[in-house]
């Protein structure tokens, strides 16, 4: 079994800095895409940034210049750096993974941290 843990939400003032990170557990052979998507209240769950194996990266146009995704492969973690924050970035954010294990190959989920960002 594969679990993904997320952690280093909270609260932050507007204009400050988190850092989330994402680390992948278990039978683990490789793993393919990671990325980060949020959820605010009343909203979708949207993309906010990707990075594939080779470091290819994508971002939702609401944080590029912002926002910088990063991953460390022999720890299968990926990282969410996140600067200049606002209101509007308030969610929970979810960490996302195409895993490969010694059984499957198939997408995960990490239980979601909040990230609240007062004004």
């Amino acid at each position: 079994q594969v679990q993904l843990v997320e952690s280093g939400g909270g609260l932050v003032q507007a204009g400050g800095s988190l850092r989330l990170s994402c680390a992948a557990s278990g039978r683990i052979i490789s793993i393919n895409r990671m990325g980060w998507y949020r959820q605010a209240p009343g909203k979708q769950r949207e993309l906010v940034a990707v990075i594939a194996l080779d470091g290819n990266t994508n971002y939702a146009d609401s944080v590029k210049g912002r926002f910088t995704i990063s991953r460390d492969n022999p720890k299968n973690t990926v990282y969410l750096q996140m600067n200049s924050l606002n209101s509007e970035d308030t969610a929970v954010y979810y960490c996302n993974a195409d895993v490969r294990s010694i059984i499957s190959v198939r997408n995960y989920w990490g239980q979601g941290t909040q990230v609240t960002v007062s004004s």
